[in-house]
């Protein structure tokens, strides 16, 4: 280690702790004030680590997040960026925030954002990536999917011996010929039948083939862009997939149960797309040398996340608080409020800074007109833009007599006590979040930090 990077590695490590045992704070600035001092800091960090880069659209957290708590099974403790900070900044943060304990295997498991993967990997020297979808979102950051997977192809042609571990349900992924080896996971289900042969529906997105420009055709779709996709024109299809999930069993709100191979796993959460991640998780898990058991026992103990369907426990409320980013990811969170058997009001939290992405036309393209509008008793609308949500729930159907706006989080956390249902359900933009969390942290409604 060179005395610039020793430097680096103490200011930071010394701003940390300042920061996260005084200002009970701190996910990037560490990593900013290290890489003011040496730019290369995180090379000299992640030395000895065996690192999974974890990139994609959506469920990149909670993806890592399944990943470390199965690895941690057979090789104790893992390093990882739990904040969900996945710019160069915060993965510098993570690793002058690890404690290095005596381990079989020394591995790091990092969520990165797609449009740093190449930096990223120029330092960290990845042994796998784990690709787990791309659809349109942030269009004034990422640009079309195109773009976004170009960004993260050329972070892996810096590390050709890594791993590469897919969603082979994403047509993108096996387009682009590169020499790492590659793992394809997906759906595999029994209604799945080579003689289906049918299309997205029109405003799906990512549906052209990546080879000749042809309207993919499908044997079976899960969700957008997602399935058993074929080209009719040029005969490009799915890769051939090493894990699979081959039955759906139950799914609601909370909880899912499903089979991968012959084995069935739960874990408590809701929504088709968490099956996708647990397939990813399994996936990395079972490359790395896990049992079967050893995944399900991992599964079983899933805890929820900062921000990902967390709970949150006020009055008498059992709160849901789900991050919204993009339509897809919207989309499915609809569908999966739509398993709900009992009744519930709806909040509903939209910011559009540059963490949210500040074009916020994308909400009319998620389908709340499906919303089961009979299970909402009461609507609170917030956020900075809560104007234009106010208006697309609106025109989605929704009786103005059963909204409610509340742009302020004092006043909101007011209105959330008074809602007519126990459960509640927070959809909400990323800064709006964290907005969120902050005013119930101070209001001792939760703890602060992450």
């Amino acid at each position: 280690m060179s005395l610039k990077s020793g430097v680096a590695k103490v200011a930071g490590k010394n701003s940390y702790w300042f920061l996260h045992n005084v200002l009970k704070g701190g996910t990037s600035f560490p990593g900013k004030l290290a890489m003011k001092i040496d730019p290369e800091v995180l090379n000299s960090l992640a030395k000895g680590y065996e690192t999974i880069i974890v990139t994609g659209t959506n469920g990149k957290t909670m993806t890592t997040a399944l990943i470390v708590e199965a690895l941690k099974k057979k090789y104790g403790d893992i390093l990882t960026n739990p904040s969900g900070s996945n710019m160069q900044q915060g993965i510098v943060t993570a690793f002058l925030a690890h404690k290095n304990k005596k381990v079989k295997r020394k591995i790091a498991v990092l969520e990165v954002d797609e449009a740093n993967v190449k930096m990223v990997t120029k330092l960290l020297h990845p042994s796998a990536f784990v690709l787990t979808n791309i659809f349109r979102d942030q269009m004034d950051r990422y640009g079309e999917i195109y773009t976004t997977y170009e960004k993260i192809v050329n972070g892996i042609k810096l590390a050709p011996d890594a791993t590469i571990i897919a969603n082979g349900d994403a047509s993108i992924f096996s387009s682009v010929e590169l020499p790492n080896k590659k793992v394809f996971y997906g759906f595999k289900l029994p209604d799945d039948k080579p003689e289906n042969d049918f299309k997205a529906p029109v405003n799906t997105d990512g549906v052209l083939c990546p080879k000749c420009d042809h309207i993919l055709h499908f044997h079976e779709r899960i969700y957008a862009n997602l399935g058993d996709f074929f080209c009719p024109n040029c005969g490009y299809h799915r890769p051939e997939l090493t894990y699979t999930v081959n039955k759906i069993i139950d799914q609601t709100p909370n909880s899912l149960k499903f089979r991968m191979g012959e084995k069935d796993y739960s874990i408590g959460i809701g929504g088709t797309y968490n099956i996708y991640n647990a397939l990813a998780a399994y996936s990395v898990a079972r490359q790395f040398g896990l049992s079967e058991e050893e995944v399900a026992e991992s599964f079983a103990e899933n805890k929820r996340i900062f921000g990902r369907q967390e709970l949150i426990k006020y009055k008498n409320k059992d709160i849901d608080l789900i991050l919204v980013k993009n339509p897809v990811g919207l989309d499915e969170v609809l569908h999966m409020l739509n398993t709900e058997k009992d009744d519930y009001s709806l909040v509903t939290l939209l910011n559009a800074n540059h963490a949210d992405g500040i074009d916020t036309s994308w909400i009319w393209d998620a389908d709340f007109e499906g919303l089961n509008k009979d299970k909402i008793k009461k609507i609170l609308v917030g956020g900075e833009r809560w104007h234009d949500m106010d208006f697309r729930l609106e025109i989605s159907g929704f009786d103005p007599g059963t909204m409610l706006t509340s742009p302020d989080y004092d006043s909101l956390i007011e209105e959330i006590a008074k809602l007519p249902t126990k459960k509640v359900y927070i959809l909400s933009t990323y800064t709006a979040m964290l907005a969120l969390r902050k005013t119930m942290a101070e209001k001792k409604i939760i703890k602060a930090g992450m």
